[in-house]
């Protein structure tokens, strides 16, 4: 069997113990996760890799987070509050978030390197922040530094 990313395995270690200690939320939300990661490794013959996995728990909060602002709309307090929840439970498994000084200091040196546009800027700086940075607040940063150029 192939190794394990150990964010993978720490999500699986995660799932035995809320599996132990009868956590259905718990028990629910990394299953959940398990599946979304089990179904990507599907889509490629290699194992996944540690960036892989963010990449998957990333949108499991993104679409966690667009399920809450709609049961916001909708005065559903109590399931926009379970789904803020598991939002932030996903986030435990992301790596330290990025400061903005550091977003907006990369994204002068892109600007200053020549990337004129939106996306020659966007380009950039994502690949230096893959995993450790949404998109969204990057490109508010650059929208920004783009304007006041």
């Amino acid at each position: 069997m192939a190794e394990l990313a150990p964010l993978f395995a720490q999500i699986q270690d995660d799932l035995t113990v809320a599996r132990r200690a009868q956590n259905k939320d718990a028990l629910l939300l990394l299953g959940t996760v398990l599946a979304d990661l089990r179904n990507r490794e599907l889509e490629q013959p290699e194992p996944l890799t540690n960036d892989q996995v963010i990449d998957v728990i990333r949108k499991g909060i993104k679409r966690r987070r667009e399920s809450q602002a709609m049961y916001e709309t909708g005065a559903r307090p109590e399931l926009a509050a379970r789904e803020a929840a598991e939002a932030a439970s996903l986030e435990a498994y992301l790596p330290p978030a990025v400061s903005s000084d550091e977003l907006r200091s990369a994204v002068r040196a892109a600007i200053a390197g020549g990337a004129a546009n939106m996306g020659a800027v966007m380009g950039r700086v994502v690949s230096q922040f893959k995993g450790r940075a949404d998109g969204s607040q990057i490109s508010a940063i650059v929208k920004e530094e783009l304007a006041s150029k």
